[in-house]
């Protein structure tokens, strides 16, 4: 199981310490030293999850680039190569497990996926 997450962010170390006190193993990685590629942005997406929800819309970035006014106009290869440039536009925590993908961190879909 991968945990990918960007270690100043406060839902991501609720989520790290969820699976720590929950004793589930898995393999940190740091979103923004090692941002998703592009293969495993559509794998994200091929295992359900809308390429919109993969964005970090709460982000400086996504705010300073004006994502909100943009996205709707913007292809899907457009989106992919653009959350694969930088891990901070992708939304975090993401948890990935022999294709299952969560994204963000509610606990009640955790419980329900891990437990």
């Amino acid at each position: 199981m991968e945990f990918i997450c960007y270690s100043k962010c406060s839902t991501c170390l609720k989520a790290k310490k969820y699976l720590d006190d929950n004793n589930i193993k898995y393999i940190l990685r740091e979103i923004k030293d090692d941002t998703p590629t592009k293969a495993e942005l559509n794998n994200y997406v091929k295992s359900g999850i809308d390429i919109n929800k993969l964005f970090n819309t709460s982000g400086l970035i996504y705010r300073d680039m004006k994502l909100k006014d943009k996205l709707n106009d913007m292809s899907y290869e457009d989106k992919i190569n653009l959350l694969a440039s930088n891990g901070m536009l992708i939304k975090r925590p993401i948890l990935v497990d022999n294709g299952k993908v969560l994204v963000g961190f509610k606990q009640k879909e955790w419980d329900e996926y891990l437990k």
